[in-house]
């Protein structure tokens, strides 16, 4: 089984932080949150209700946050996608793209309009997504999502099932994250356990110049992952993009071309 004991939540954390969906010109909290960040930016549990009004507050007023409902994104995280994207050209028409921990989708709308001719958020598509997360995630025309934990096989075999039998995927980009507990190793060994998936995810099913985006955070076990990335990948990249939050030690590795294809 690929199940530890921790439980995880996999998907957009600090951009769907206690649930925060981007409507219209407001931000609407559907579920209140017990969370608030530390000094890494990771979430961590607090009894606060003035961080997370403080929080909220700084949401609302967010360049990223209002550029996303101007753009009809999901959330900020697209811009985060877009920027390594656009820096390093990782998704293009024709792509099969992978999207783990999509919930609440920015990544997969982004992906979406990439590969549509037209650069469009419906109507013809140049390629597969799928995405995955444990929690729900409203349709994205053209996507293909599937729910369930990454770390469990039936899952697993479930988003192997769905990849198109004839090629191997393209791109694989995860935004996955595990709620945190604040205690620096419990912590870093799950966001560990979740990247090494990533990467054996990509190691099996990567065409041989493929590429792997994943998120992370800097402090322990950091450099490990990095080493990790550097035996797979011919080319590793680290970037933090403009669109994370200030303060956060959030930052995403990029691995390009696997070595023993």
């Amino acid at each position: 089984m690929r199940i530890s004991a921790v439980i995880f939540a996999l998907g957009r954390g600090e951009d769907y932080f206690g649930h925060v969906l981007i409507i219209g010109a407001t931000a609407i909290t559907t579920t209140p949150s017990p969370l608030a960040r530390d000094n890494r930016g990771m979430k961590v549990k607090t009894q606060s209700k003035k961080v997370n009004k403080a929080w909220l507050n700084d949401h609302v007023n967010d360049t990223y946050v209002k550029l996303a409902k101007q753009e009809g994104y999901r959330a900020r995280a697209a811009y985060k996608i877009k920027e390594i994207d656009d820096t390093l050209g990782l998704i293009k028409p024709g792509y099969c793209v992978v999207d783990l921990g999509s919930t609440p989708g920015a990544w997969s709308q982004y992906v979406r309009r990439k590969l549509s001719p037209v650069g469009a958020a419906v109507g013809a598509l140049n390629g597969q997504i799928i995405a995955l997360d444990l929690l729900p995630m409203d349709p994205v025309e053209g996507v293909v999502f599937i729910q369930g934990d990454f770390r469990e096989d039936a899952v697993l075999s479930q988003l192997e099932q769905a990849l198109d039998k004839t090629r191997k995927v393209d791109v694989v980009i995860s935004d996955m994250a595990p709620n945190l507990s604040g205690i620096g190793a419990a912590d870093a060994a799950r966001i560990s356990h979740l990247v090494e998936l990533a990467v054996e995810f990509a190691q099996k099913h990567l065409k041989s110049d493929g590429a792997l985006v994943v998120k992370l955070f800097h402090g322990d076990g950091y450099s490990d992952l990095v080493k990790l990335f550097k035996s797979v990948f011919r080319v590793v990249k680290p970037i933090k993009p403009k669109a994370s939050r200030p303060g956060s030690s959030e930052t995403f590795l990029i691995g390009m071309g696997l070595k023993d294809a």
